[in-house]
């Protein structure tokens, strides 16, 4: 007997419906798009479409632990209650301190911000949404006195004009990009320029890509501020009635031009004149005009100027809040918005209200009726582990998150945690970078067992459904923090029940003396019933008497929330990243996202499907530098910055821009021995938003030269000796393995070992450094090793084909050692879509055999393409 859910995708900031056909009887769920819900109307990403590969028990905290012993809740709760307690009294309430995550339900980040700042009495609460988001919130809150998205989705199928800055949605958020792709064949005329430094694969749609110089973002857009104002395409009129402070921020940046801006801009840019020229005539000639940006704005030591710089080109030409145009923040995490909402940042308080307003406080203190409410920020997310390296908070409590991996200068925060006195790490799953220095494990739900609500990028609240019963003695974060908060002695402000209840108190607080003075107003659903909580309907906020069915769009009145109820420009200065290659470290480090993978991978490792694209930690980096560095396609680089260094593989790539290099964020001490990425990113912060610089960081490559490569392919897992490299991934069929270092003889010493009782065939040529293995039984494959002294060793592919067989040809047999496929053998290729599993080999010989023409083509025949649709742009370069 299954049941339909109806609910939430956890990954990106688009904030999908999904509905959920579940076994509950065998913990298992068909996973679909939900065609009712207006963030992706049925659409599903790869990673979203594999969600029900990743319910699985395997690797889950079931039990809290505490010094890696099994416990109970009774004793973990009474210890991190008692611990805090101590510490306070001790050294005070800016001793400890909440790290909490945009995975956190909004239910789960109000009761822990209501419990550090209102109760403890600490700015101390801040999250990991600090390294995606941040600069996106300090610019709205110059510019428009809120952190008010101002549009909506529905506008990307009104625009006539999409600039996608600083983000590869194709990847990325990869429904709003083939909503922008469907938008786009829909309406031939629309326009879209994507700019990057790399040639993403989003710009398979563009029109124009401006591989603008890292970092100088705010001189093109300033620029054409300065541009407008020359060829008199301003809008004086809403400036007038709307704006403020335009002709001082038109001073300051004509300062930055001394000579033609169009010539200038490029030159500064480092693009070519004619593309800068071609973007702002565009931006002229087309009224409804969207800028949709990401981290590669957000995450800079500028990133809130940028922020501004984008805006006020809006605000200049009055292309805000209404249809088909507006700046728009594409959110990284499924509730950052959520986070934001209910005060998760250091520096804010609940309902959109913050430090920096004396009244917000006396307010929020006065609702939550507590006298010990905090009275300034606390520490933002990098000057919290700095402060837990120097001793200054003494205990930490990190929920939903792996900073270990994720934050920027790593090593330091890794060290940090170890010289922490008392870390409580609430997870759902058991072996992170992370956990591994808690001293008290706290067992929360998944994303299958949670219930409450998140905010999407539209400002869209969706209600997120338990599927499953918990798993273990798995408890939600918001009960998990209550108990803690009673046993500190906070009984009446945290005696809740259910998630319905903390979410009316939420929205009471967001219509509590507001009067229309704040943007975030749930007052329709402050007296909401359990019942109709249990059924709420995806709604835009604000959600009141003036809008009870919510708002798609802000500011369409010409309204702000600063003080004047006029926008304000903000007068950006152009500036440099603060750490600049030279000749120790002369390339830049960008890092991201891949198409397949989130975040460190807790989740998305357990599908299989999601493995096969990129199964290894790689380096991007263009054909000249690698030339220069000689480094080849396949190889292992080396790479080091003033803070750390990893291994990677490197891929040769003319879409890198001269200088620059791209690695991923995702892997991470349980999936690869020098795959942490983190380490090497530099920690400078953007001085509003507090905001790392993750994709600017001076490095140096160099290739790395082990004695021996290889690889294992094995249909168990396995526990294989620790390389000087090696990195380990699951698969559908098999488990794969690659390592580097010397004596990888004794990797097939220990696969000798745990594979007993099977038929061996072996080669070895000891002149030329190789070693060839495989392990039968009967005729289906067990294993396979392939040791060699570079790293010319054969693809993978057919040979992992294999395992999805019971049983291989005698042809097969005899290929198995040369790694390469017989005569008239299925080689899939690389796979391209990992949605249907197929690869470029296969897509190569239907092209050819059948004659195709297109990419649709292509899908019609094999399904490639059609059901997330972000392998077109590699099926294309198929052709």
């Amino acid at each position: 007997m299954t049941n339909l859910i109806k609910t939430t995708c956890p990954y990106c900031g688009v904030g999908c419906g999904i509905n959920a056909q579940a076994d509950s009887a065998n913990r298992t769920v068909g996973i679909q798009g939900d065609s009712s819900h207006p963030a992706n109307f049925g659409r599903l990403c790869s990673k979203g479409s594999a969600l029900g590969d990743t319910v699985t028990l395997e690797g889950r905290l079931l039990e809290p632990q505490i010094n890696g012993q099994q416990s109970h809740w009774d004793e973990a709760i009474n210890l991190v209650a008692d611990t805090f307690k101590r510490t306070i009294a001790q050294f005070g309430p800016d001793s400890v301190a909440i790290y909490g995550s945009g995975q956190l339900l909004t239910e789960d980040y109000y009761v822990a911000n209501k419990l550090m700042k209102g109760f403890i009495g600490s700015g101390n609460m801040d999250t990991n949404s600090r390294l995606c988001m941040s600069s996106s919130v300090a610019g709205h809150k110059r510019a428009f006195g809120s952190d008010t998205v101002p549009g909506c989705y529905e506008d990307f199928e009104l625009a006539e004009l999409i600039i996608l800055v600083g983000s590869n949605a194709a990847w990325c958020h990869p429904v709003i990009f083939q909503r922008l792709r469907a938008a786009k064949t829909a309406n031939p005329n629309l326009k879209i320029v994507v700019i990057d430094p790399r040639r993403t694969t989003s710009c398979d749609i563009a029109d124009l890509h401006l591989p603008v110089a890292s970092g100088s973002d705010a001189v093109l857009f300033n620029g054409l501020l300065m541009y407008l104002a020359e060829q008199n395409a301003l809008n004086s009129d809403y400036i007038e009635a709307h704006t403020q402070d335009f002709p001082q921020t038109l001073a300051t940046i004509k300062q930055q031009f001394p000579s033609e801006v169009v010539a200038s801009v490029a030159q500064q840019c480092a693009v070519n004149a004619q593309d800068v020229q071609q973007l702002y005539q565009w931006f002229i000639g087309h009224n409804k005009t969207m800028t949709l940006y990401s981290q590669g704005i957000n995450q800079s030591s500028s990133g809130t100027d940028k922020v501004n710089a984008i805006i006020n080109c809006h605000l200049a030409t009055g292309r805000i809040g209404l249809p088909g145009m507006g700046p728009f923040s594409l959110t990284g995490q499924p509730n950052a918005m959520g986070g934001r909402e209910v005060g998760g940042l250091a520096h804010q308080l609940a309902a959109h209200m913050d430090f920096s307003n004396e009244q917000d406080i006396d307010r929020v203190a006065r609702f939550w009726q507590t006298t010990n409410i905090a009275r300034q920020p606390g520490y933002p997310a990098v000057e919290l582990f700095d402060a837990i390296y120097d001793g200054k908070v003494k205990a930490i409590w990190i929920m939903g998150t792996n900073p270990v991996v994720s934050m920027p200068d790593a090593d330091k925060v890794k060290l940090a945690l170890q010289r922490c006195e008392f870390v409580v790490v609430s997870d759902c799953v058991a072996k992170t970078d992370t956990t591994a220095l808690a001293h008290v494990l706290l067992p929360a739900q998944g994303w299958s067992e949670k219930d409450g609500t998140v905010t999407n990028s539209e400002r869209r609240i969706s209600r997120q459904r338990a599927i499953f019963r918990p798993a273990g003695n798995a408890k939600p974060d918001w009960w998990i923090i209550s108990q803690v908060a009673k046993r500190m002695g906070f009984l009446d402000a945290f005696n809740y029940e259910n998630p319905a209840q903390i979410f009316r108190e939420h929205a009471s607080l967001s219509a509590f003396e507001n009067n229309g003075q704040r943007d975030f107003d749930l007052s329709e659903l402050s007296a909401i019933t359990d019942q109709d909580y249990q059924q709420l309907q995806p709604v835009q906020w604000p959600v009141n008497q003036q809008y009870p069915k919510g708002r798609a769009r802000m500011f369409a009145d010409g309204q702000f929330f600063t003080q004047t109820g006029k926008a304000q420009f903000i007068a950006v200065k152009a500036q440099s990243p603060v750490n600049k290659p030279d000749v120790n470290y002369p390339l830049i480090l960008n890092t991201g996202r891949i198409r397949d993978q989130w975040h460190t991978m807790t989740r998305t490792a357990l599908a299989g499907q999601l493995n096969t694209h990129k199964p290894e930690p790689y380096l991007e980096i263009h054909p000249s530098d690698a030339e220069h560095l000689q480094l080849l396609p396949n190889a292992l680089a080396k790479i080091t910055s003033r803070w750390g260094s990893m291994i990677a593989r490197v891929i040769i790539d003319a879409a890198q821009k001269p200088g620059n290099v791209f690695i991923p964020m995702h892997w991470n001490d349980q999936t690869a021995s020098r795959g942490r990425v983190g380490a090497l990113v530099n920690p400078t912060v953007d001085p509003y938003s507090k905001q790392p610089e993750s994709k600017h960081t001076p490095v140096n490559v160099q290739l790395y030269q082990p004695e021996e490569h290889g690889f294992v392919l094995s249909r168990q897992p396995l526990a294989l000796p620790e390389t000087e490299y090696w990195v380990k991934s699951k698969t559908e069929h098999y488990y794969r393995y690659e390592c580097a270092g010397a004596n990888l003889i004794s990797v097939w010493q220990a696969l000798s070992r745990q594979l007993e009782g099977v038929d061996c065939l072996e080669y070895q040529d000891t002149a030329a450094g190789k070693f060839r293995a495989a392990m039968l039984s009967g005729q289906q494959l067990q294993a396979v090793i392939f040791i060699g002294a570079d790293h010319h060793l054969p693809e993978r592919n057919w040979l992992a084909g294999l395992f999805a067989k019971s049983e291989i040809s005698a042809a097969e047999r005899k290929a198995l050692l040369s790694g390469q496929a017989p005569a008239g053998a299925v080689d899939v290729g690389e796979i391209v879509c990992v949605c249907f599993n197929v690869g470029a080999k296969t897509i190569k010989q239907v092209i050819k055999a059948q004659g195709l023409r297109t990419p649709q083509e292509v899908g019609h025949c094999l399904k490639a393409g059609t059901n997330c649709g972000s392998c077109l742009p590699e099926i294309k370069e198929l052709f």
